[in-house]
């Protein structure tokens, strides 16, 4: 073959081979691998709502009265504040003047049919009540404050397993009372303005008796026999007009003759007023206030000082009893946290120290009070004697319990009916 023909041959190779590739399908295109998707946001998980727990609280005064009624009111507040979900629902004013006919377990029916998981009865007089109630609603607890239903030890255990009982050791705040009134008299005489006759009023008025003997003796170095104690009860815990002593008036009965300072045991602060009221007309005198915390406000040039009730923690361990399913039976009567007598969150009774009390006065009241707490003075101590001159408690014997919360009588020394 000659060359040339060769050459043609190549050159129609290379055409071919030209077409056959213009004719191929284009190669398909390897996909990118997709882009990485980022992960989606949850949505942050919502708290969930605690659950409503409803309390009931029965008052047997106004709920603001500046006195045992508004203590408990605080009380339960402070409780309320503390336990998610809680609320109190209240009824005040439960006595024979503001609600007459109106008993314990008719307020306690209704706090129950309005949600209430436990009622807490505020008063020695819901005493009775309180039982009736408690056995009628076997399976809702409640707790009458100041009985002594549930005290197995007590004299008068009778409460089923769902009704409790706590109270403070207010023995102590009166005896520090007692004490600022003897180291303030220029007189010598005391006045205590009662409410009505019972276990508790005595033990309470026996208590600020020992307080202001011990005081006057001690630190004043004065002789017992010099020191006037005098106690009228008007009948109630506070005046109902018709039915009970006014207080305004047994107060300017006794600064009027003489007594130029009044220590009360009642809810309210007529003592308190009527000193303010005599002291801005000249008169030297000044009184006690009792219950609540902020018990000086109406009158505080005059006031020594006020031994209360602080309710919160004997409120919140109730409240979480119940809320937990830990509920027992119990009998509380708490005593001050002597380390500090005015925390909230520990004791239960506390002393706040007046304007009316002197410097000196209160630097011996301080160290009364430290006294008491380290156990180095214990008036419920023998020799003691009842005001009939009967043996209560043999020299060196100390007091029980028992014989403290159910004292019979007054003490020798005091002056004022023992009896209703």
């Amino acid at each position: 073959m000659s060359n040339q023909r060769i050459w043609h041959l190549v050159a129609l190779l290379v055409v071919l081979s030209m077409i056959a590739g213009a004719c191929a399908p284009a190669p398909t295109p390897t996909p990118a691998p997709p882009a990485a998707q980022p992960e989606p946001t949850k949505a942050p998980e919502q708290p969930k709502a605690p659950q409503e727990f409803i309390f009931g609280v029965v008052l047997v005064g106004p709920y603001n009265d500046h006195g045992w009624s508004e203590a408990h009111y605080m009380g339960a507040k402070y409780a309320e504040e503390r336990i998610p979900g809680a609320k109190m629902i209240y009824v005040d004013n439960l006595n024979p003047g503001a609600k007459p006919g109106v008993t314990v377990p008719q307020v306690v029916d209704d706090l129950i049919s309005k949600g209430a998981k436990i009622i807490f009865t505020t008063s020695d007089d819901f005493k009775d009540g309180t039982l009736e109630a408690a056995k009628k609603n076997p399976n809702v607890p409640l707790v009458n404050v100041s009985g002594d239903h549930a005290w197995k030890e007590g004299k008068d255990y009778q409460a089923p397993s769902n009704l409790s009982n706590f109270m403070g050791r207010m023995e102590y705040g009166k005896m520090i009372a007692g004490c600022a009134a003897a180291l303030t008299t220029q007189t010598g005489k005391l006045g205590y303005l009662g409410p009505l006759i019972n276990d508790e009023t005595r033990r309470l008025a026996a208590a600020a008796y020992l307080g202001a003997k011990y005081c006057w003796t001690t630190y004043a170095k004065k002789d017992p026999a010099d020191l006037k104690f005098k106690v009228t009860w008007i009948g109630f815990w506070f005046n109902i007009p018709g039915q009970t002593l006014d207080p305004t008036k047994v107060a300017n009965d006794f600064y009027n003759s003489g007594y130029d300072v009044v220590l009360s045991g009642i809810d309210t602060t007529e003592a308190l007023v009527e000193a303010g009221k005599l002291a801005k007309a000249g008169k030297k005198v000044w009184a006690v206030q009792y219950d609540y915390e902020e018990g000086c406000k109406e009158a505080p040039e005059v006031c020594l000082g006020v031994p209360y009730f602080n309710w919160g923690p004997a409120y919140l361990k109730a409240l979480k009893l119940v809320q937990e399913g830990k509920w027992t039976q119990y009998w509380d009567w708490n005593g001050p946290d002597w380390k500090d007598l005015n925390n909230r969150d520990t004791s239960a009774v506390g002393f706040v120290k007046g304007a009316g009390l002197s410097k000196e006065a209160a630097a011996n009241v301080d160290d009364f009070i430290k006294k008491l707490g380290d156990g180095s003075v214990n008036l419920f101590k023998g020799p003691l004697k009842f005001q009939d001159g009967s043996v209560y408690l043999k020299d060196g014997e100390v007091a029980t319990d028992l014989q403290i919360w159910y004292l019979p009588q007054l003490l020798e020394g005091m002056e004022g009916p023992s009896k209703s």
